[in-house]
Formats: structure tokens, sequence, C-alpha cells
């Protein structure tokens, strides 16, 4: 099934998109394909999937606060961040919950206006708290049967982008972004 259109999602996870106004996102496994790389000197990297880039920088645009919340430290997602203009940067988070609770309470909203994006089980306290909880198709077993929807694609191969997609269409702006692009 193919998401073109704000009708094809869920009717529930459409009412609860419309709300979003902060939307985090877990980095691996939902942002990357959950991989990380160490060369010989124990440098990392992880690689990440173009078309997530540019939903994360549309959000912002209209008016969706974009958070990276991630467990593991690293200048990898810093880097990324930087790239996207993404400012809520959150490494070596253990409370993902708390951190979470305390990006809402700076933008004044309430758990039901946030949406997270996670895919094992440390991201399963906040997923199970707040306003639209989503998981990528290849997240484990445990919290995709616990988050409201599931992407079509993979962490790491554009199953961000399908968030992205849904809050901009949910909250009236597809048209406007593709306006954007066809020149309108």
């Amino acid at each position: 099934m193919s998401y073109s259109h704000l009708n094809d999602f869920p009717a529930d996870v459409r009412e609860r998109a419309a709300r979003i106004r902060l939307a985090a996102f877990d980095v691996d496994g939902t942002l990357t394909d959950g991989r990380i790389t160490l060369d010989s000197d124990g440098r990392e990297s992880k690689s990440f999937h173009v078309a997530d880039g540019l939903g994360l920088r549309q959000l912002g645009e209209f008016g969706i606060t974009v958070a990276l919340v991630t467990a593991r430290g690293g200048s990898v997602v810093a880097t990324r961040a930087r790239e996207l203009g993404i400012t809520q940067v959150h490494v070596e988070v253990r409370d993902k919950l708390a951190c979470v609770d305390a990006m809402a309470s700076q933008l004044g909203i309430g758990r039901e206006s946030v949406a997270f994006m996670g895919d094992d089980l440390p991201d399963l306290q906040v997923l199970t708290a707040v306003g639209l909880a989503v998981a990528p198709a290849d997240a484990h077993p445990w919290v995709r049967e616990r988050v409201h929807w599931r992407t079509r694609l993979a962490g790491g191969h554009g199953a961000a982008r399908e968030v992205c997609d849904l809050l901009l269409a949910a909250g009236g702006h597809a048209d406007s972004v593709l306006a954007r692009y066809l020149g309108a």
C-alpha cells in the first residue's frame, strides 16, 4: 500500500497527526538502518536516507519542531542535525520520556501534540505516552504492536519520510509542498 493521499492513512492516525507540534525521532533504527560501523580507530559512521532529510526540513518549515533523541552519543548525529537545521539534538539520553516532556514543556504543549518514532525497547516508554507513536516496518515486534501506526518502509530506508509526509498532509500543508516543487 502506498500513502499518496491523507485519506490513505487510518482515520485515528490522521486525527492524531493533525495535533502534532513536536516530532521527535530516535536515530539508530529509525533514521538509520540500525547498523553502526566503527573503523580501526573507533570512529563511528552511519548512513542516512536523503528522503528522510528532506521531510525533516519540511516539517520545520511548516512550524513543527523536529528533535533527535538518542541513547547513543557521537558527532555523526550532531553533524547530520546541523546539515538539516535541527537544533533540538539530544544525545546520550537515558530517559527519553523526560527529555521529550521537557521539550514539550518548553513549547507549551502537552503529550498529545507530540509524535515519536522509535524502533526498539528503549523507546517503549515514550512511545506509549505520546499523542502519535510510530515505528518503522522493521521495528522490534513488541514495539510494533504498541504503536499507533507502522510505516511501510524500514528504518534508514525512508520510513521517517513517511512520518513527515503524514504530518504535513494532516496539517494541511501537502498542497503547499507540492506547489513549491511544481513551480506553481
